[in-house]
């Protein structure tokens, strides 16, 4: 990156002289370039490392180190490998390094990602810019990105197993600050179900270090009281939990049974109508396969069908996974 026709920055410091009246100077977020006119520029760092306000050394993840000291001051235009690193942008959203104020740039759009288009979509979702080679850019910008979504803000990722519905719902959540993992499936315990146990651990380790898990059914309590972000993973576990509480797998379920789960399911889904947070949701996909061979199999996907048709119906966003593609449903 070239700064005002003048000299090079990288991500390892400028590249030569620094001309009179700028300075470089390495932060912990990467390398910071003030210009005479008072102009503040960050060319985020992308290896492996946490800002200070970080998590203990003891629990920071493999590879990564921890920082003494760093610059908290907003600066006007942030450069970031975002098909890298794009947690970031959260994680400088959470130091105050990028403000209300801060152009996001995003760079690195290369075989990492599956196309220029499929990045530009990504950055949109983060609050980024994302300019084609040569070109040349003030700082602050004079063309701004496309406001990210807010909350509220309802999202729905559906998609069949191994589709990467839950990378999309993770994806889209990257670039906030503060997030909460609503887990709704088992808790894991590597004595009666390691495969699981393991499964669950490969979804946490790549998890940005600030996200918050909760593990819980509880959905509709998390929706109302949250008004950051909120990744919901998923409906399908959610209502399988519900109809285990419920009994209506028995071959003898009664009107009692239906009950439970019609009520668990409208309190859902007045708090997902309701919420102040930005929330993604993942779910399912039932209606692509053959009808299930059991009874119990048959309700669960009729149920899990219906209340799809409901959040969806609910949602500013509906989006499809398939073979790692995201397809937007109007």
């Amino acid at each position: 990156m070239t700064v005002d026709d003048r000299f090079r920055v990288r991500e390892s410091g400028a590249a030569g002289p620094v001309p009179p009246g700028y300075t470089v100077t390495s932060v912990p977020e990467g390398v910071r370039v003030e210009a005479p006119d008072g102009g503040r520029l960050l060319y985020a760092r992308s290896g492996p490392g946490l800002l200070p306000g970080g998590p203990p050394a003891d629990d920071l993840p493999p590879g990564a180190s921890a920082y003494t000291s760093a610059s908290d001051q907003q600066v006007d235009m942030v450069i970031v490998d975002a098909a890298r690193r794009p947690e970031v942008i959260g994680e400088l959203r959470r130091s105050g390094v990028i403000g209300v104020t801060t152009a996001v740039v995003a760079v690195g759009g290369d075989h990492r990602v599956p196309s220029p288009r499929e990045f530009a979509r990504r950055a949109r979702l983060w609050g980024a810019l994302v300019p084609g080679d040569g070109t040349v850019m003030t700082c602050p910008p004079s063309v701004w990105p496309d406001p990210r979504p807010r909350g509220p803000h309802r999202t729905l990722v559906t998609g069949g197993a191994r589709s990467g519905k839950s990378t999309e719902a993770e994806l889209r959540l990257m670039a906030e600050p503060k997030v909460v993992y609503a887990a709704t499936g088992p808790a894991p315990d590597a004595d009666t179900d390691p495969e699981w146990a393991e499964r669950v651990a490969l979804h946490i380790g790549r998890r940005p270090w600030w996200w918050r898990t909760e593990q819980t059914t509880d959905l509709a309590t998390v929706l109302r009281g949250e008004r950051g972000a909120v990744l919901v993973d998923c409906l399908g576990t959610w209502l399988t939990s519900v109809m285990d509480e419920s009994g209506l797998w028995e071959e003898d379920a009664g009107r009692d049974a239906e009950e439970y789960v019609e009520t668990k399911v409208r309190e859902l889904l007045e708090a997902w109508r309701s919420t102040r947070a930005y929330v993604v949701a993942v779910t399912n996909e039932v209606g692509s396969g053959v009808v299930p061979s059991t009874r119990a199999g048959r309700i669960f996907r009729d149920r899990l069908g219906l209340l799809n048709q409901w959040v969806g119906a609910e949602s500013e966003e509906v989006v499809l996974a398939t073979a790692g593609r995201v397809l937007e449903l109007e």
